[in-house]
């Protein structure tokens, strides 16, 4: 299995912007599809937004269509999000995961993951 470090994760207000990245290192050599999940204080884990090996497709939850964008950079075998307006609501540990290939349906589902990074936090004040 690959090893996931997520970073980026701070403190801001609202309106800023931020950009998380998650390096993979280990096991995955090929660009396997990855996603990006946050958990709030209280609630269970929730999808962000998924990308595909070659960056052609992507997918976001409808809490952050249009505020956010999922990227990566094979070269540096890193996926990117990056944050603009972020809400107080936005508040949550962030978490990067992969999979070996892009399926449109299983992609927002957290079990659909082989592989997870221990999360970075971003808090977001009013």
């Amino acid at each position: 299995q690959a090893q996931l470090l997520e970073s980026g994760g701070r403190l801001v207000q609202a309106g800023d912007s931020l950009r998380l990245s998650c390096a993979a290192s280990g096991r995955t050599f090929a660009p396997y599809a990855k996603g990006w999940f946050r958990q709030a204080p209280g609630k269970d884990r929730e999808f962000v937004a998924a990308i595909s090996g070659s960056g052609n497709f992507t997918i976001y939850s409808d809490s952050v269509k249009g505020r956010f964008t999922i990227s990566r950079d094979n070269a540096k075998n890193t996926v990117h999000l990056h944050m603009n307006n972020l809400k107080p609501e936005d508040t949550a540990i962030y978490y990067c995961a992969i999979r070996p290939t892009f399926v449109r349906a299983t992609m927002m589902h957290r079990t659909s993951y082989d592989s997870w990074g221990q999360g970075t936090q971003v808090t977001v004040s009013s």
